[in-house]
C-alpha cells in the first residue's frame, strides 16, 4: 500500500473509538476542534503534518505507529529483517527522500518508554527542507558514513563514531551530503517519532 492509499480518516476513526473517546474528547486532548476531527474521519480533508501530530499526541500514538500496516505482536527479539520500517516520507513529508532513506525501528509509543532505530541514508538522502519535530529527546551514534545534522541554527557533520543529543522539539533535518551509505543506531525517549 502507497501512503497516498492509506486511509488516515479511517485509521483515526477506529484508533479513538478503541480508546473509547468521542471525537469532542479527542479534540480537546489534541488542542483541535472536533469539527477538524469529524473532517479528517471522513476524508472530506487531509490533516497537516502538525495537526495529525496533534490528534495522534491526543491518542498517545506516533506517526510511526499510526502509518504502521499491521499491528505487531509484542516480542522481546527481532531478527533485522523483521524490523519494521518508517515511512519516511508519511513522517517528514513529501520532501523527504524516501528511497535512500531507511529507518528500521524497535519501540512503540503505546507499549514503551523508548525507541531505537537503525537509519540508513544513501548519498544524497535527506529528511527534507522542512524542519520537523517532535516531544522526546534523541540521541545517536554514527557507525558509517557521514551525517549532516541541523537541529535550530546549530549544522554539523558527524563521522564514525561522533554522537549527537538534542531536545527533539528543536527543529530539525538529517542529510546525507557524501559519497557513501551513512548508517546511525539512534534511540528517542518518551518515542513519540
Amino acid at each position: 500500500m502507497s501512503d497516498m492509499d492509506f486511509d488516515i480518516g479511517t485509521r483515526l476513526r477506529l484508533l479513538r473509538q478503541d480508546r473509547r473517546l468521542s471525537q469532542r474528547q479527542l479534540a480537546s486532548r489534541a488542542g483541535v476542534t472536533n469539527g477538524l476531527i469529524s473532517m479528517i474521519e471522513q476524508n472530506k480533508i487531509s490533516p497537516s503534518v502538525a495537526n495529525l501530530k496533534k490528534i495522534l499526541d491526543g491518542l498517545t500514538t506516533s506517526m510511526v505507529d499510526f502509518f504502521m500496516e499491521t499491528e505487531e505482536e509484542p516480542r522481546t527479539f527481532w531478527a533485522h529483517a523483521d524490523l519494521p520500517e518508517i515511512r519516511s516520507t508519511t513522517v517528514h513529508g513529501p520532501q523527504a527522500t524516501a528511497a535512500k532513506l531507511s529507518l528500521l525501528r524497535i519501540g512503540r509509543a503505546d507499549r514503551n518508554s523508548l525507541m531505537m532505530l537503525h537509519e540508513t541514508y544513501d548519498p544524497g538522502a535527506d529528511t527534507g527542507e522542512t524542519f520537523y519535530s517532535h516531544d522526546a529527546e534523541e540521541a545517536g551514534i554514527v557507525i558509517e558514513g557521514r551525517i549532516e545534522i541541523t537541529v535550530g541554527d546549530e549544522v554539523a557533520v558527524l563521522e564514525p563514531g561522533d554522537a549527537y543529543i538534542f531536545d527533539s522539539r528543536r527543529p530539525h533535518r538529517f542529510r546525507n551530503p557524501g559519497t557513501v551509505r551513512c548508517v546511525i543506531v539512534s534511540a528517542c525517549t518518551p518515542p513519540t517519532f
